[in-house]
């Protein structure tokens, strides 16, 4: 018997994403290469905790006239949790979806938001079939957070610069987070991770204060 994806070496454990044994050397090699790993496999979460991609200098974000601080994130905490909810639903929703898909869906979202400060309101969807999923997902989910505020309130809290300044800082996650392999879903997993805290169901993710201007 050899493995599934080399046809070479002796298989050593059992891929879900292969759906047959394979060998150590192409699970490190092969995982969210060209295979589409779920996010419950084992070997996966493993090699989570040992990933070390090149950090990205916070001068080098997009959208750097843009400011996120610590306060920021704590005065819209629920605005925060509503976003990463609407993204990774929305990416789970969509068969295929990686987080290079949600980085352009984050992109596109972020500049029609832009377009609200000019006064003049333009749509900019992304041209990836799967990202203008995660898009109108993500753009749905933010307006029924807005409207069950004000619901709730009896005002409209939220400002759409709030709105533009919690996608920047998804942006800048992402980009952090991103395990920079072609269907990479490390940037997903962060996001499972940190709504998880809430219910203790996940374990949770480590925090990134490169993303946070002092």
């Amino acid at each position: 018997m050899s493995c599934a994806i080399c046809r070479t070496r002796k298989p050593r454990r059992f891929c879900p994403g292969v759906h047959g044994d394979i060998c150590t050397l192409c699970c490190g090699a092969e995982r969210e290469v060209t295979v589409d790993c779920p996010f419950d496999c084992p070997f996966l979460q493993e090699a989570r905790k040992h990933e070390h991609t090149e950090p990205i200098d916070p001068n080098e974000f997009p959208n750097k006239d843009i400011r996120i601080t610590e306060e920021f994130l704590a005065d819209h905490e629920p605005l925060v949790v509503g976003a990463m909810s609407s993204l990774m639903l929305g990416a789970f929703d969509t068969p295929g979806a990686v987080d290079s898909d949600v980085r352009d869906a984050l992109d596109a979202l972020i500049r029609t938001q832009r377009t609200l400060q000019s006064g003049v309101y333009y749509e900019t969807r992304p041209d990836n079939a799967i990202a203008n999923h995660i898009f109108s997902e993500a753009q749905h989910g933010l307006a029924e957070f807005r409207k069950l505020e004000t619901e709730k309130l009896g005002m409209a809290r939220t400002r759409d610069a709030d709105v533009l300044g919690v996608l920047v800082f998804l942006q800048r996650l992402e980009l952090d987070r991103n395990n920079r392999r072609p269907r990479g879903r490390a940037f997903l997993d962060s996001l499972r991770g940190f709504l998880g805290e809430a219910t203790g169901t996940l374990p949770p993710s480590p925090r990134t204060s490169s993303l946070i201007v002092p």
